[in-house]
């Protein structure tokens, strides 16, 4: 079996020139939407031929496979996993940028300071815990960990720890490095420019890098949405799960918030995206406002 480049290297072999790849045939697209959806729960629908096409031709021409059935059959019989996961690499879909949706970190940093000066809720915690769920190259969680930190100046006894996962291993090595170009920061709040964000050492100039105090807050992890069972041995108190339930269909999207809520801490708040809302979906959260929920207290 052939082995292709990593997702982020260079093809080393491809059709040669003047060849050119089959066009991807509507039955060719479904085998890719079923395994697509269920590897990942995105829901591709009937209208994402051209998409699926080009997002993943980059692949063919890596490998040089001449059609998308054979590209298609050397991911099912792969048996490492690596092309797969290349594959839905390439399908899924990371914009964002950091503090995207500030309403959500000015509502995170007015929770957890009122956290801080409970001393009932103090006494239940051993740190808080928040998890960025699809944290795509890093911009939530380090968003997060800077919010955190600012609304805990005055509370240096309480420790707090971050979880970010996602299932793209290229946006999570991204995510790790914490670095940025320069350009790219400006809707980060100007004092926590100064007070977080450091220049590269030894780097390029025109990017900045999250200061290493809280890098080392967040842990960095692979992980599906779409498993069966969460491994989280303890709970959150809040999860952020934005803009990534709008690619699933209405069965999944409940199954994950039920899931969510299995892992939320009593009084614990699940934030989703702007363009989302679970008025559509059965589940046992309370309405705080637009994208914010909250599991019930215990009595």
């Amino acid at each position: 079996m052939k082995t292709l480049p990593s997702p982020r290297g260079k093809a080393k072999c491809g059709p040669a020139p003047g060849d050119t790849i089959q066009e991807l045939t509507p039955e060719e697209y479904e085998l890719f939407r079923q395994l697509i959806y269920a590897q990942s729960g995105i829901n591709l629908g009937s209208q994402k031929q051209q998409l699926v096409r080009a997002r993943l031709g980059k692949r063919l021409r890596a490998g040089g496979f001449r059609s998308y059935r054979a590209y298609y059959d050397y991911v099912r019989h792969d048996s490492s996993g690596r092309e797969l996961a290349a594959l839905i690499d390439a399908i899924s879909t990371n914009t964002t940028h950091l503090f995207r949706e500030k309403q959500h970190f000015e509502f995170l940093a007015q929770t957890v300071r009122g956290w801080a000066n409970d001393r009932k809720w103090r006494a239940r915690r051993d740190a808080l815990r928040i998890w960025s769920a699809g944290c795509s190259s890093g911009e939530e969680p380090y968003s997060i960990a800077m919010t955190l930190d600012d609304a805990l100046r005055g509370s240096p006894g309480l420790d707090w720890r971050i979880l970010a996962t996602d299932i793209s291993t290229r946006m999570l090595a991204r995510a790790r490095s914490g670095i940025y170009e320069a350009h790219r920061v400006g809707t980060v709040p100007e004092a926590y420019r100064k007070r977080y964000l450091v220049p590269v050492p030894g780097g390029d100039a025109g990017c900045v890098q999250v200061h290493p105090d809280l890098r080392r807050r967040i842990t960095f992890a692979h992980f599906n949405l779409m498993s069966e069972r969460f491994p989280f041995q303890r709970g959150f108190d809040v999860i952020f799960c934005r803009n990534v339930m709008i690619y699933f269909d209405r069965p999944t999207q409940e199954a994950l918030v039920g899931r969510f809520t299995q892992h939320l801490r009593p009084g614990g708040y699940l934030i989703i995206g702007h363009s989302e809302s679970l008025n559509a979906l059965k589940h046992t959260l309370a309405y705080i406002r637009p994208t914010i929920y909250r599991k019930e207290p215990a009595e």
